[in-house]
């Protein structure tokens, strides 16, 4: 399928922060563009906002004077829906509202031929909802961009339930001959990145509330640890408090109170005291003024062991550190504790230090565990995070620290739950995206570029399932699942299928 043509005109409603950055997309692709919202004065006024983007542009040397020019000549601002009758493709971007939008799209179709595709933005409603009301809906898709639209690359093309594929193909190659990188997706709650990304947000609150560790130090983990750009604290302070719950709030009412979904109370209380975020000057952090930016938790320098021992070999993901213990001058033997099938290292002082699958550090009664974090890259990886059992004493805790030390990580040392803090995120993100590619929501490989470009992820989750194996993270979860019976963390049946034939190849 072809893309609408260049000389065709492509209108945009609601001209808040979204819509203008769709409009100047299409502009600057080189389309005739028709700027409308409800409100008076508002189009012209988003036009000059548009002109003097572009003015930037050419300052920065992105786009030349003759192309702002030109670009400027095809921009106009309408002062009612029928000066959209000549449109080829019309996106909505105005409030989150279905009965708001269902009204703009039957008047619009009163309008625009019947040739014209007609898509929303929405990030939280139903596509096949929003076009219910439509006499075809037929022409009706999802256009998901991501904020800000000129910069950030993906776009989620979603095919309601009665879209004609055809529709949706010409909606995809004409977001791609603008620039962007389409994926497509099923009209499912969230879509493909606000389904899949849930996790990230929610586990971190959840290990807040669990009293696991401080907000600095679960970014700090994550960030260093796990190499996502950003931990979810600092994200939702960026991305709007009240945004993110919003839209948290929605998948989990769209799956039926699903308690994978389950949203933060946490949270809730942050958006009920209007602490928004940087908007607001204050969220999980304070953006006043000369306010301190609080310091993750990093423990103090300690002297490494001068030799471990080795019981088998510590878990797939985790084989890498023995290699790096040796590089770092540490002699390593093999410890010989008859009874114990799990890979550990044991330290000077009796201390057995393994990778988290599930099971906290006081699950053993008769052994001193520490447990570590998984890291997705261990040499990359800037630092990493302990949790001690009950057992543990302050002399084996500081041998785990200087050990990790001397490989050239931080530590952050954290209360001791199942899954820590990169394991569980990393596996329950896995989990979501294997469970929607295998309800036909995405392709894999549309799921991994959505979450590489959209949230910026280090990593796709099937790259991280190959990477990791699908039988550690089923294991993982499923020793989670028992731990914390309720739901939340019962892998799907998917993974399980993606697990067991591993196993069977393996």
């Amino acid at each position: 399928m072809t893309a609408i043509e260049l000389g065709r005109t492509v209108a945009v409603v609601g001209t808040g922060t979204m819509g203008q950055g769709i409009a100047q997309v299409a502009l600057v692709a080189g389309h005739p563009v028709r700027l409308y919202d409800a409100a008076e004065g508002r189009a012209a006024e988003a036009a000059r906002a548009i002109g003097a983007r572009l003015d930037r542009l050419v300052e920065k040397g992105r786009l030349d004077a003759a192309g702002r020019d030109a670009a400027r000549a095809r921009l106009h601002p309408a002062t009612s829906t029928a000066e959209l009758a000549d449109s080829a493709l019309v996106i909505e971007a105005i409030l989150e509202q279905l009965d708001a939008k269902q009204k703009l799209f039957v008047e619009l179709e009163s309008v625009v031929p019947d040739d014209c595709l007609l898509a929303t933005n929405t990030s939280s409603l139903s596509v096949t909802a929003v076009a219910g009301a439509l006499r075809l809906p037929g022409r009706f898709v999802g256009l998901h961009f991501f904020n800000p639209a000129p910069l950030l690359p993906l776009v989620e093309v979603v095919q309601g339930h009665a879209t004609d594929p055809a529709a949706a193909d010409r909606a995809q190659a004409t977001v791609a001959a603008w620039g962007k990188t389409p994926v497509r997706s099923a009209d499912t709650p969230g879509f493909i990145v606000n389904r899949v990304a849930r996790p990230f947000y929610a586990e971190a609150f959840r290990l807040l509330e669990e009293r696991v560790a401080d907000p600095a130090t679960l970014d700090a983990v994550l960030r260093e640890s796990g190499g996502f750009a950003m931990g979810p604290f600092e994200l939702t302070d960026l991305i709007g408090q009240d945004v993110n719950e919003a839209v948290t709030r929605s998948v989990y009412d769209s799956f039926f109170q699903d308690p994978k979904f389950r949203p933060s109370l946490a949270q809730r209380r942050l958006v009920e005291a209007g602490l928004l975020g940087r908007k607001s000057g204050r969220g999980w952090y304070d953006y006043a003024d000369g306010a301190e930016r609080p310091v993750p938790r990093t423990e103090e320098p300690a002297p490494p062991p001068g030799e471990v021992a080795v019981h088998a070999k510590p878990a797939g993901p985790a084989a890498v550190l023995r290699e790096m213990i040796e590089e770092a001058g540490i002699k390593v033997t093999r410890d010989r504790t008859p009874g114990m099938s799990e890979g550990f290292i044991r330290l000077p002082g009796g201390a057995c230090l393994a990778l988290t699958d599930g099971y906290p550090a006081t699950t053993y009664p008769d052994e001193p565990f520490i447990r570590f974090d998984l890291a997705l890259d261990y040499r990359a990886a800037t630092r990493i995070a302990l949790a001690p059992s009950h057992r543990i004493t302050p002399e084996q805790t500081r041998e785990a620290v200087g050990l990790f030390q001397a490989l050239g990580k931080r530590v952050s040392v954290v209360a001791d739950v199942p899954g820590m803090i990169v394991a569980r995120t990393v596996a329950m993100i896995v989990d979501f995206a294997v469970d929607a590619a295998a309800r036909g929501v995405a392709s894999p490989e549309d799921i991994d570029t959505a979450m590489r470009l959209g949230v910026n992820y280090p990593g796709g989750p099937f790259e991280w399932t190959e990477r990791l194996g699908a039988h550690w993270l089923w294991d993982l979860l499923d020793t989670m699942h028992h731990q914390s019976p309720g739901g939340r963390y019962a892998p799907s049946w998917a993974l399980r299928r993606r697990a067991d034939i591993e196993r069977q190849v393996l």
